[in-house]
């Protein structure tokens, strides 16, 4: 995966509604982010300024999405929210990775995941199967 940053920034009064469309996302907007390479996007934010971290499968992929008609009625959503260039463009700024540090814990946790999921499924397999029924001996049980 590759790894993209970039900065955004908001209009001043615009961070709640910006938060309610991005909390209510449209599923066809995360079908195309999905479909034009992109693994996961995290957005921070400090004031009026956005930090947006995003692990894509290749270089094209923001561009892919960019051009995609979902994204473009996504973006005039947006634009009252967003500071904008001369252009017209939102005001964004592409960041370059300096420092990346992957420990083995991040692979413990994709084990420690697998190994809950498999565990899950097999709990899951069996409260499916149907139960069998205990056989009781009515004869004995009447002669205590």
């Amino acid at each position: 995966m590759i790894r993209r940053a970039f900065t955004m920034k908001l209009k001043p009064g615009a961070f709640a509604e910006y938060k309610k469309h991005h909390d209510n996302i449209w599923p066809e907007l995360v079908a195309e982010i999905e479909e034009s390479g992109i693994a996961q996007i995290t957005t921070f934010r400090r004031g009026l300024d956005l930090f947006l971290f995003s692990e894509i499968r290749n270089a094209s992929a923001w561009n892919r999405l960019w051009k995609s008609p979902v994204h473009t009625r996504w973006a005039a959503l947006m634009e009252p929210l967003m500071q904008m260039t001369e252009e017209g463009i939102v005001d964004a700024g592409p960041l370059s990775e300096i420092f990346h540090l992957q420990t083995t814990l991040s692979e413990k946790k994709v084990a420690s995941t697998s190994k809950k999921i498999a565990a899950t499924t097999a709990v899951a397999k069996k409260k499916a199967s149907p139960k069998k029924k205990p056989v009781v001996d009515r004869k004995k049980k009447a002669s205590r």
